[in-house]
């Protein structure tokens, strides 16, 4: 997997085939006034998530008043409660094993404590500054939303990647349309009729192109079939275990979908958490 041999601290541009700036170019220049999108879902109590994972609290520990400066000054804090799949977030290659083994054939039980995981946890996924791709499953189907419980095949993936190409290294955004029912919290959890996404085929398609991440905007990026929950994840196993493919979940790729952007340069950097399975992420798309 790119980056479990480097320093975890260290900036990878994605490879994208296209030629290095020009040495006289500052980074900074080269993304002046461009448009800038926040990919990340607002997170707040009672947000849309996972029913096996703990929710969001956030809760002011101290406020104004509670203590006074000498000088007149005064400060408020907050406690922060969450599990690490909550809102926008990465898993880490430690948060799924399969009969056991973790990606690598590595097993579980030897790298796992109370204080998390010796290595494969979040803490482990380098800062990823570099190309990603767009494949507007939606839109391909003329629709803005796709179905609920809707599963996307290899052939939806070739019709929304064609004229594209899929470098490797790069990350692979997955368009269902999903996070415009963000204010529909049973709906956008799949209660009753499930959620889009990649079924197992075409997660094997994606772990294909060998991207460094993919994406999408569901809490659990892979199809859930109505009515039947989180029983099975088999795109968590073939991504994570079989390929070491780190997963970026309920993205807000809303506004990003609406530009028709089928290329973006992506910020994509969790929170550093030592030994954790996941971490919230805010993840920026720059519009070329």
């Amino acid at each position: 997997m790119q980056g479990l041999d480097q320093d975890r601290h260290a900036l990878l541009p994605a490879p994208s085939g296209r030629p290095a700036l020009n040495g006289a170019i500052k980074p900074w220049e080269a993304v002046r006034g461009r448009q800038v999108i926040d990919l990340a879902q607002p997170m707040r109590r009672g947000m849309p998530q996972s029913p096996n994972h703990p929710p969001f609290r956030m809760a002011l520990e101290r406020r104004h008043g509670d203590m006074t400066r000498p000088d007149g000054g005064s400060a408020a804090n907050e406690l922060i409660v969450t599990g690490g799949h909550v809102g926008t977030h990465v898993d880490a290659l430690s948060h799924v094993s399969q009969d056991g083994l973790l990606h690598g054939g590595r097993p579980a039980g030897p790298l796992q404590s109370h204080l998390g995981f010796s290595d494969l946890g979040i803490d482990t996924f380098p800062p990823y500054l570099g190309r990603a791709v767009v494949l507007d499953v939606a839109r391909a189907h003329g629709v803005d939303v796709l179905p609920a419980g809707y599963a996307i095949t290899p052939e939806d993936l070739d019709r929304a990647a064609a004229g594209l190409t899929l470098a490797p290294g790069e990350v692979i955004l997955i368009g269902t349309g999903w996070s415009r029912r963000w204010s529909e919290h049973d709906a956008f959890i799949g209660v009753r009729g499930g959620t889009p996404g990649p079924d197992e085929a075409a997660a094997s398609w994606l772990a294909a192109h060998r991207p460094a991440a993919v994406g999408a905007e569901t809490i659990a990026f892979e199809h859930i079939p109505a009515g039947r929950g989180h029983a099975v994840l088999p795109a968590h196993r073939v991504l994570l275990v079989e390929h070491g493919v780190h997963i970026i979940e309920t993205m807000n790729l809303d506004p990003l979908l609406a530009t028709g952007a089928r290329e973006i340069l992506l910020v994509l950097n969790p929170l550093p958490l030592v030994g954790a399975t996941g971490a919230p992420v805010r993840p920026l798309a720059v519009l070329a």
